[in-house]
């Protein structure tokens, strides 16, 4: 773990390195739910497994944390990423919207949920 308080951010590493990180806390929007506002992996770390026990370990964190529902968001555009949040248990929510990263044009994200 490399913070606690308001938001968690855990860190996976692999033999000393590094590989894969995610950020959680409660949800701007959805107040009594959790949210991952970030959930990256490093391409050396893929196949190894890092990014599942990764999930497994954030899932359980904010489990513990009493939030009995998850949601994140996702570019539509990725879907290895969209893989991944399906097969750690997530549906999409139907809910979509437009994120500016800072340049002044949105991007279309899909939300993902899961209910624990």
């Amino acid at each position: 773990m490399l913070a606690e308080g308001k938001d968690t951010v855990l860190l996976a590493t692999l033999d000393g390195r590094p590989l894969a990180f995610s950020y959680f806390g409660c949800s701007p929007e959805h107040p009594e739910s959790a949210e991952i506002f970030g959930f990256y992996g490093h391409p050396d770390g893929w196949g190894t497994g890092i990014a599942g026990a990764l999930m497994a370990a954030s899932l359980d964190g904010i489990r513990a944390q009493g939030f009995g529902r998850i949601h994140l968001w996702t570019l539509r555009g990725t879907p290895q990423s969209r893989r991944f949040y399906a097969k750690s248990g997530f549906t999409e929510s139907g809910a979509v919207r437009g994120h500016d990263f800072g340049d002044g044009n949105p991007i279309e994200q899909i939300e993902y949920e899961l209910i624990l």
